[in-house]
């Protein structure tokens, strides 16, 4: 779950729907599900733009003769393990929310 709602607001709602499961047991940690949009967008290294190359790393153009560019995360290695392990994102800017989509999209 991606929001905007606070920490407390998004987790209550995630545990009510069931994204979730087990916060009734001792072991459950609050940080092991939950995570600040600022602090996912800082541990992800943001978004950057790089320009679309060919094979043969020359940069592709559109019809005008402009590069094409594509936004990819800081640091999609540290996308790809912590997303798999998030439930919620809690405090998302609209760009920490992009930066999940990006982050989905290069991990297909």
């Amino acid at each position: 779950m991606v929001t905007g709602d606070n920490k407390v607001t998004a987790e209550a709602i995630a545990i009510d729907c069931g994204i979730i499961q087990n916060a009734d047991q001792p072991s459950y940690k609050s940080e092991d599900h939950v995570m600040l949009g600022k602090d996912f967008w800082e541990l992800i290294g943001g978004i950057k733009q790089v320009s679309k190359k060919d094979d043969d790393g020359k940069d592709i153009l559109d019809d005008d003769g402009k590069i094409i560019w594509l936004d990819e995360l800081g640091k999609q290695h540290e996308f790809n393990h912590v997303y798999k392990h998030l439930d919620v994102v809690a405090r998302c800017r609209p760009e920490d929310k992009y930066a999940m989509v990006v982050g989905l999209i290069k991990e297909r």
